[in-house]
């Protein structure tokens, strides 16, 4: 991980977003909503770029906001997003429909573990972004790397979880249990016999996965 002067560096360098973004980075921050890291959200947005992404499917939708920031960096991409949240849905309806995107973003409302059929009507994707709930990681990556075109690209956030997942003494149980599960679906994820990956050490840790050759 970097270190904090670092960090905040990197991200004084990164231009301000549009309002409407900047509004729900301030509302995230106000009422605690976990949302990506400033400097794992731009790698994520410019591996999406070079891979010229026009499909992309996200677990984890939250307030929007990943949803959007892909929307406003790829305008002629079209994103389906999974939340399970009934006051995380309104919230990220109403944003959304703030923006010009609006018929950019489809959003599935139910478990991502449940939603499989409805998911599967979008697919191909070129693309999946994972960020809901850590300790069912392996699971959706299991669920709908099926639908990922020959060539795409998985990208899951918080692999390293603040730094935790190199810590052999954690206080708090449920924590501890959270940062095993992490860890084991790190090493699941580097051992796949189909995709490569590399974890990158920006933001909270962003693993980016690629199907390997036939």
């Amino acid at each position: 991980m970097l270190n904090e002067k670092l960090h905040s560096y990197i991200e004084g360098l990164i231009p301000e977003r549009h309002s409407l973004l900047m509004e729900m980075e301030s509302y995230a921050n106000e009422h605690h909503v976990p949302i990506m890291e400033l400097a794992g959200m731009e790698a994520m947005i410019q591996m999406l770029r070079i891979h010229g992404a026009k499909n992309i499917l996200e677990v984890g939708t939250a307030i929007g906001y990943s949803a959007l920031r892909m929307a406003f960096a790829l305008p002629d991409s079209n994103i389906i997003t999974i939340e399970r949240d009934e006051e995380r849905i309104q919230l990220a309806k109403e944003f959304i429909a703030r923006s010009d995107y609006h018929e950019n973003i489809f959003l599935i409302e139910g478990d991502a573990l449940d939603v499989e059929e409805r998911v599967r009507g979008h697919a191909p994707y070129d693309a999946i972004f994972i960020d809901a709930a850590k300790g069912q990681y392996q699971k959706f990556f299991e669920i709908y790397s099926k639908y990922l075109k020959a060539d795409g690209l998985i990208i899951t956030d918080n692999v390293l979880f603040k730094g935790l997942v190199a810590e052999s003494e954690i206080e708090s149980k449920r924590t501890r249990n959270l940062v095993k599960k992490i860890d084991e679906f790190n090493r699941w994820l580097m051992n796949h016999k189909d995709f490569d990956t590399v974890i990158l050490p920006v933001g909270d840790g962003v693993a980016i996965s690629k199907r390997r050759g036939e």
